[in-house]
């Protein structure tokens, strides 16, 4: 039939700074959906590219509003508009992308950036977010889960008001997804987010070199 027209987009293997799996709908089915967010200096400007819809950019903002809004809690600087501009792009910039649903992905994307602690790779994730970080329901999650068990990944953050369409799926889904249920984003923080770590270890031979080696603590 000739060469592959499509190649799906397959899930980082390994956690990463500002990455965060999004989960999308699509009139075809469900699809991953990266969500990558860079921090520069600069005066509190939010960019914002990869075809994102009107809706997807009222997300972005609230995710924003968010992060400047929980600063403190968040151990970030009170003063992160006057200091730095933000970047969040969603690669593949020849798809359109729109809805509300990506909310926590942009959210957690940004936080990550900031206090650059990586995002669990294993993990991909849906749910719109409110100023107070309460995650609100989605729609096509089943085609959003099937898209995420596909890239292979097993572990899925859904709001708690969808746990309810769980009753609803095929047996194959539901024994091989952890779905955890959110009502609130601090949830999504304690299990997405990791503890970037380094240890410093001797060569052994007497001298004062030495070499760092990070791990992530889950």
């Amino acid at each position: 039939m000739g060469v592959y027209k499509y190649v799906r987009q397959e899930a980082e293997k390994e956690p990463q700074i500002g990455l965060v799996h999004g989960l999308a709908w699509t009139e075809v089915g469900g699809e991953l959906l990266e969500i990558e967010a860079s921090i520069m200096p600069g005066n509190g400007k939010l960019n914002l590219t990869g075809r994102l819809g009107e809706i997807m950019k009222e997300s972005a903002q609230t995710a924003f509003s968010y992060a400047r809004s929980n600063y403190e809690k968040l151990g970030l600087a009170s003063n992160l508009q006057e200091k730095y501009d933000v970047h969040i792009h969603a690669p593949d910039g020849a798809t359109s992308k729109e809805g509300p649903s990506a909310g926590i992905a942009l959210t957690l994307a940004m936080i990550s950036a900031f206090t650059k602690r990586p995002v669990r790779s294993d993990i991909a994730m849906t749910g719109e977010i409110t100023l107070r970080g309460r995650i609100l329901p989605i729609g096509g999650l089943k085609e959003k889960c099937i898209a995420a068990l596909r890239s292979g990944i097993k572990n899925v953050i859904i709001p708690k008001a969808n746990e309810k369409d769980l009753e609803e799926f095929p047996d194959y889904l539901k024994d091989k997804i952890d779905f955890k249920a959110v009502e609130n984003f601090d949830e999504v923080l304690e299990y997405a987010l990791l503890e970037a770590i380094e240890t410093v270890s001797s060569n052994g031979k007497g001298d004062k070199s030495s070499k760092k080696e990070k791990e992530f603590k889950f």
